[in-house]
């Protein structure tokens, strides 16, 4: 699946600019990590914009029953197997390294997002490991967001918190005009 037919069906599922701008916050992280562990690029892009393509239409029920749609549009079955791991709730065992990153870069890029949009620069690249880490010690703050998935998916991809949000920001930063993260002008 290419990278255009993935936008397509993330756009045919998902109206919200919200949700779509998740998917490619979560498709720029996963390019990043697919770069840092030498591995296809373009499966792992495909597989951060897809993973919540059905959120929109089925929060109950997703991922599961999002699983058919993606099988009827010809996704391959690892990214398939990916998005069904990319929630704790499904019980599907994530075992490789793509499915582990997506767990991990899931709920962080929101969770940076969040952090970004109360920085006054509302710039992604204004954000370190230790703003996160003290807006994860409020827990009004971006409630929906898990701290726990956030650390355990640091744990599972065996990076360190701090370096995996370093990182992530850069993913993030890189497509910073895309996300509206780009921050005011002075």
């Amino acid at each position: 699946m290419t990278r255009d037919e993935a936008w397509t069906l993330l756009c045919e599922h998902t109206k919200g600019d919200g949700l779509r701008k998740h998917g490619l916050a979560v498709e720029a992280a996963m390019r990043h990590y697919a770069r840092r562990f030498a591995e296809d690029e373009e499966t792992w892009a495909v597989t951060g914009l897809l993973h919540d393509f059905d959120y929109e239409r089925d929060p109950a029920g997703h991922p599961q029953n999002g699983k058919p749609i993606l099988e009827q549009a010809g996704v391959p079955a690892p990214i398939v197997h990916a998005i069904q791991s990319h929630g704790d709730h499904t019980g599907v065992p994530r075992v490789t390294a793509m499915e582990k990153t997506l767990y991990a870069v899931d709920e962080l890029t929101g969770f940076i997002t969040a952090v970004a949009l109360v920085r006054p620069s509302r710039a992604v690249r204004d954000v370190d490991a230790q703003a996160v880490r003290r807006k994860m010690k409020d827990k009004a703050f971006a409630r929906a967001v898990s701290r726990e998935m956030m650390l355990k998916g640091a744990e599972d991809l065996q990076v360190p918190f701090d370096e995996l949000v370093a990182e992530t920001v850069a993913a993030l930063d890189g497509v910073a005009d895309r996300l509206g993260l780009a921050g005011t002008a002075a």
